[in-house]
């Protein structure tokens, strides 16, 4: 569909005016700032009320867009909800070139020392003051073809059968679970829930140990521990931590092996934006600090980033110092947790180019003497740097019956992390997006009652469920809404919970009889 267009009668002498003052180029040059400035507006014009005449300058199609014609046509889409095929595209176009021409001639005629850069300059300015003030997305940041071949390795992935054995019944039934079967299971994600003592972590562990060996060390996770490990647990766990080569980060004492600014593409500019305005986010979300420390924050990491060089990434403690510089002496919050962040060397200051730790274990315990501050922070910059990285890899395909697996992503304490409505809608975006990835995200949560949100079916999320024994056992409704069955099984269920002991639990495992009672 070729689109040609003529401007109204009365703008073919302001085209030909504003080319001569604005000083920037061709007439379709001019008539293009027009067609973007209107649209800025955000004003919805008519096709009864506002299409002039078209007996003005005239643009064929390949002179009005040049090489972007593309992007013209999709912010029309945008703008009015339209198909890219739509006989009245042309129509919109023109009336939008029209509109911004009599607005531009109007501000110029208005503000004679007004310039042709000034105009630009002040709506470029105002274009991304409007990106940077947006609602900030949960959605990961894509990055190019070029800058993927050169910062992201596609993870090898394991495409066998993965079966799990989760428990016996008390016939002493051996009872399996088939982690990546598609003829089975929609996806390979798991929540356990279970008050602290009743061996969910036991439970959890084991399923991690035996993913690892059934997938020949193909299959790698990251166990991420809120509060902490005790040296108790860590001698209990032992055998764990050497049967499946994991590596115990007790945080502050080491650091976790990755930048967490690396996630941040540092080539495209928009993309840099928008990963600078997540980070910010992130430490905003869990510091509480106000809407200027947010902007010092914000201004900080940008300027240390147009310091760095080439491929390079600034540090935790390039941004703390730059805040310095902006704040002076006076205390804050924003540098308590940035000064925590930085000077605990919670993070590797250096940049995982390829991704490498993505094929190791991973045991990182946050030391419950930690503020919570530094915690929730911490956590939420490594869900994202995994969840950012997965995203930009290649899927990893089903072959056969069985997906193609390459990590899981284990978080304790899910009922604390994901309290909040947006913690929330990250978790919906990350378990429904990271499975075609062969990320399978295990959760751990004491009680059942922030996974049962009426804005996403949780159930369908993360299919697979164990319960072991929790305080608020007697709601059948929110059992049954945490396990995804219906009328049918809930009488089974009831009875399972009134008779539940230590170290056991019921299941929705459609390889055994949903809602029974079975020893872990």
């Amino acid at each position: 569909m070729l689109i040609n267009i003529r401007t109204s009668e009365a703008n073919k002498p302001i085209v030909q005016e504003l080319t001569r003052r604005l000083n920037l180029g061709a007439e379709n040059v001019v008539s293009r700032i027009a067609f973007s400035y209107s649209i800025s507006k955000n004003v919805r014009l008519s096709l009864e009320h506002d299409l002039f005449d078209s007996k003005g300058k005239e643009y064929k199609d390949d002179i009005l867009f040049g090489k972007y014609r593309e992007y013209y046509i999709a912010l029309i889409c945008q703008h009015y909800g339209l198909y890219k095929t739509d006989k009245d595209i042309a129509k919109f176009i023109k009336m939008h070139i029209d509109h911004g021409l009599m607005l531009m001639n109007k501000l110029f005629e208005e503000n004679r020392n007004y310039s042709g850069l000034d105009f630009l300059l002040e709506n470029i300015e105002n274009g991304i003051e409007k990106l940077e003030e947006s609602h900030v997305s949960n959605d990961a940041i894509l990055y190019d073809e070029q800058t993927r071949k050169s910062r992201i390795a596609n993870k090898n992935y394991f495409a066998e059968g993965i079966k799990i054995l989760v428990g016996k019944s008390f016939d002493n039934e051996e009872i399996y679970f088939n982690f990546n079967d598609t003829s089975i299971h929609n996806n390979a994600h798991i929540a356990v829930a279970g008050n602290s003592g009743t061996g969910k972590t036991f439970f959890a562990n084991n399923i991690l140990k035996q993913i690892v060996k059934e997938s020949n060390n193909h299959v790698n996770f990251i166990f991420l521990d809120f509060k902490g490990i005790s040296e108790e647990d860590e001698k209990k766990n032992s055998e764990f931590f050497n049967s499946t080569s994991c590596k115990l980060i007790k945080a502050p004492h080491t650091p976790f092996p990755v930048n967490p600014l690396s996630f941040i593409d540092n080539i495209n500019d928009k993309n840099k934006i928008m990963g600078i305005n997540k980070f910010v986010d992130i430490i905003t979300s869990y510091s509480n600090i106000g809407k200027n420390q947010q902007q010092t924050l914000k201004d900080a990491t940008r300027e240390v980033f147009a310091e760095v060089k080439g491929a390079n990434y600034p540090s935790l403690k390039d941004i703390y110092e730059k805040v310095l510089e902006h704040e002076g002496d006076k205390a804050s919050t924003l540098k308590e947790i940035l000064q925590n962040l930085s000077e605990l060397d919670l993070f590797d200051t250096s940049v995982d180019s390829k991704n490498t730790f993505l094929n190791s274990n991973y045991y990182l315990s946050l030391s419950g003497d930690l503020p919570k501050s530094v915690r929730f922070a911490s956590v939420f910059l490594i869900i994202n740097y995994i969840y950012n990285t997965f995203m930009n890899m290649d899927n990893a395909p089903i072959e056969g019956d069985y997906q193609g697996m390459r990590y899981v992503l284990l978080i304790d304490e899910a009922h604390t992390i994901f309290k909040e409505k947006k913690s929330q809608d990250l978790l919906e975006k990350i378990l429904r997006e990271i499975r075609s990835k062969g990320v399978s995200v295990i959760l751990l949560s004491q009680g059942i009652e922030e996974f049962n949100q009426p804005s996403f079916d949780f159930s369908s999320m993360c299919e697979t469920a164990f319960l072991f024994d929790i305080k608020d056992k007697t709601n059948l409704k929110m059992i049954q809404k945490f396990m995804g069955v219906g009328e049918r099984d809930a009488l089974k269920l009831k009875s399972s919970m009134e008779k539940i002991q230590k170290y056991q639990l019921v299941s929705n495992l459609k390889e055994f009889k949903v809602g029974e009672l079975f020893k872990a």
